[in-house]
């Protein structure tokens, strides 16, 4: 299982942007010209006018996930794309019921509005909070609805977290934030708990494995009861080598370790830090972000939500943009 740690295992860049063997820079050009070839991939210009239609940052996790061998990154990628016009995701995203996906956000780790050293968001998943009644909510939603919130939740952080933590002002961080940092808190967690979660769970692993490659950085998992080693037996079936390497294990008396990788101001008071901060709260921005957020009075939208040309916009208006211009095009051109 993983291991408690003595000290804090540092993430390793190599494979990221800027942080490229030449062997590597080799497999990212023939990758590209794989997905070119394919329709998958439309690059952009010298001049930088045009970009292209997917990021180096993007490209590089499907390849982290398939260790730089480009034809099985091809195979990915394009089942990805496959399951995204499937899904409808644009769509799904931007048109998702903003009271569905406000309530269903404490299923899963959330976002404490705060960054890591390294700059990825921080998430904090503390299944204690999914008391029975929450269980039985869980339970009553069809699996196939889930299974779109999973997605939408997921689409937030490549669409909107992610890039909004990359481009925070007056930080400097060794490249593109393109995944996630979570605490996951097992205080006061019963086997018979995670036994009756282990569908949900299974759900959310299996989905993100699949489609949202590389965007699980560190998980600490704090405050495990004895029986966790019994529970990581078939938990960590769910992922790949790579994911299990970032998977550790911190007892109680060795959560001052989080601080180093995570500034005390911005982690929560629970695991040693001195944010004022508990799960099932909103995210608590520092100025930065606030400033960014200033259009929706300093807070993050309660909605699905993009980050655009450095500007947040809601996706219901993109869903309203798409509807215009599709009525545009019905009409030959002109606005009905």
């Amino acid at each position: 299982m993983a291991q408690d740690q003595q000290s804090t295992p540092k993430y390793s860049l190599l494979g990221h942007v800027g942080h490229l063997t030449h062997e590597q820079e080799v497999v990212l050009q023939e990758f590209k010209s794989r997905l070119q070839a394919a329709g998958l991939y439309i690059p952009g210009d010298e001049s930088g006018s045009k970009k292209p239609s997917h990021t180096d940052a993007t490209l590089l996790r499907f390849l982290r996930a398939r260790q730089f061998n480009a034809a099985k990154a091809v195979k990915q990628f394009s089942d990805r794309e496959a399951w995204a016009k499937q899904m409808n995701l644009d769509s799904l995203y931007h048109s998702y019921d903003v009271d569905e996906f406000t309530s269903a956000q404490c299923w899963y780790p959330m976002w404490i509005g705060r960054t890591d050293r390294m700059g990825y968001p921080i998430h904090v998943f503390r299944l204690a909070s999914l008391d029975a009644k929450r269980i039985q909510s869980i339970n009553k939603v069809p699996l196939e609805k889930r299974y779109e919130t999973i997605t939408v939740l997921h689409e937030l952080l490549i669409r909107g977290t992610a890039p909004l933590c990359s481009t925070l002002p007056s930080l400097s961080y060794p490249t593109p934030v393109d995944g996630t940092t979570t605490i996951v808190d097992l205080e006061g967690v019963s086997f018979s708990l995670m036994w009756n979660l282990r569908t949900h769970l299974q759900q959310a692993s299996v989905l993100a494995n699949a489609n949202f490659p590389e965007t699980m950085g560190m998980t600490w998992i704090v405050n495990a009861p004895s029986f966790f080693s019994t529970v990581w037996g078939w938990l960590k079936v769910w992922f790949d080598e790579n994911t299990r390497r970032k998977i550790h294990v911190l007892s109680h008396s060795q959560l001052h370790l989080l601080r180093v990788e995570i500034p005390a101001e911005n982690l929560p008071k629970r695991y040693g830090g001195d944010l004022n901060w508990e799960f099932d709260e909103r995210p608590k921005l520092d100025d930065r972000a606030k400033d960014i957020m200033k259009d929706f009075n300093g807070e993050v939208p309660r909605g699905p939500w993009e980050l655009r040309d450095g500007k947040v916009v809601l996706g219901k208006d993109l869903a309203n943009q798409k509807r215009e211009q599709t009525l545009v095009e019905v009409n030959g051109g002109e606005k009905a």
